[in-house]
């Protein structure tokens, strides 16, 4: 703490343009963050060495890990217009609003050098990643991947057959605050769990009888461990060897085959599949 206490009160010049030499608690509280967040940063890059450990002065440390952040803005933005570019929304305007809307104001008023601990947005649309732990632009950045990853998954399938499955799972999906990703991917699970090609989108009545066989057939550990590898042929045969996207979905095959089991159980497939 003795050596952030320099730190702090430099950055709290700047802060003032050198006109003042007194600022308000909350605004020690935002800068004394700021600096921790830093310091964090840099130990997060660096791996799991402290800079307690390493011997590292405060005043470097967060001098390191203040560049890092102001990189990992730049890499998100980047990152961001990279999708935009070809963003596709498929009508749902949580998504559309988050990543149109929301994520350009971030990066609008984003304080890297003040207060880089400031998510400043809600990001309404979920993701697949729980980025609870994550604040500032570690949040948004580990987001945009995130978002980046679902749109290469949805633009597997033709823009009329994404909208179609979530029209089936929910009339009112533009509506909705569901993940729209997930809702494919369990259509995707549900062909898998049935042995029905992608290209029948049709389902009938056998199919889901399969679907309730298997559940009444098969533990749901080695389920979840069929439909992983199933995610992971899926991605190598429509998305390219893209072992981060295996993984993310991989990441949603538990809760998927849950509600599935659940909608076996109590005569719903159809609604889900």
């Amino acid at each position: 703490m003795e050596e952030l206490l320099p730190v702090v009160e430099t950055l709290a010049e700047a802060y003032t343009a050198h006109e003042s030499t007194s600022i308000t608690c909350e605004t020690a509280e935002q800068l004394m963050g700021a600096v921790a967040y830093c310091i964090r940063e840099m130990e997060l890059c660096g791996g799991s060495h402290s800079i307690l450990a390493e011997g590292i002065p405060a005043q470097k440390a967060y001098a390191i890990g203040a560049a890092q952040v102001q990189e990992k803005a730049r890499r998100a933005l980047a990152i961001c217009n990279e999708i935009l570019a070809e963003f596709n929304c498929y009508g749902n305007r949580c998504l559309h609003d988050t990543v149109t809307a929301g994520l350009p104001e971030f990066f609008k008023w984003y304080d890297v050098r003040f207060e880089p601990q400031n998510t400043i947005i809600t990001l309404d649309y979920p993701v697949l990643k729980d980025l609870s732990r994550y604040t500032g632009i570690d949040k948004i950045y580990e987001y945009v991947l995130c978002i980046r990853l679902e749109q290469k998954f949805l633009r597997a399938f033709p823009e009329k057959r994404v909208i179609r499955i979530l029209s089936k799972y929910n009339k009112r999906y533009e509506e909705a605050m569901d993940n729209i990703c997930e809702v494919v991917f369990g259509a995707v699970i549900g062909h898998a769990l049935a042995r029905k090609p992608l290209a029948e989108p049709d389902w009938e009545n056998k199919d889901y009888q399969r679907v309730q066989e298997v559940f009444i057939q098969e533990e749901l550990q080695k389920i979840n461990g069929r439909m992983e590898d199933a995610a992971r042929g899926f991605v190598q045969s429509y998305c390219g060897d893209c072992g981060e996207l295996a993984e993310y979905l991989c990441s949603a095959v538990r809760g998927i085959t849950i509600r599935l089991k659940h909608a076996a159980d109590n005569g719903f497939l159809p609604k889900l599949l």
